[in-house]
């Protein structure tokens, strides 16, 4: 399956992001990028986005699927329409009601045994 997802480039503590359509089975960085389709950078003056969106959207009509960031930043460039989608990891389950959520790190008492 082909997906359309971010890359970073650029130095450290300064990146730079390319969006590629890359098999979704290869890691964005293993160099293997079937196309480019522009660039993203977070940290310049102003969020400077650079995105070819008739390319993006020829690739999604053949089957490309896009990463939830991807799909974020086309929303909000309006090549697609649609609401956006959550893409914070969650903290934990959410406890069904008269069940008792167990604690992230259950205190440990150890008995001390007296010294012979």
């Amino acid at each position: 399956m082909l997906k359309v997802r971010l890359k970073r480039v650029g130095r450290k503590n300064d990146p730079s992001f390319r969006l590629i359509l890359t098999e979704s089975t290869r890691g964005p960085k293993s160099g293997v990028a079937i196309e480019t389709f522009g660039s993203f950078s977070p940290h310049a003056n102003q969020d400077s986005v650079h995105i070819n969106g008739e390319r993006i959207l020829y690739w999604v009509s053949k089957g490309a699927q896009l990463s939830p960031t991807v799909h974020n930043m086309l929303v909000n460039n309006k090549i697609i329409t649609g609401k956006k989608l959550n893409v914070l990891p969650k903290r934990r389950p959410v406890a069904k009601t008269g069940e008792k959520m167990p604690e992230k790190m259950p205190h440990v008492v150890a008995e001390i045994a007296p010294a012979v």
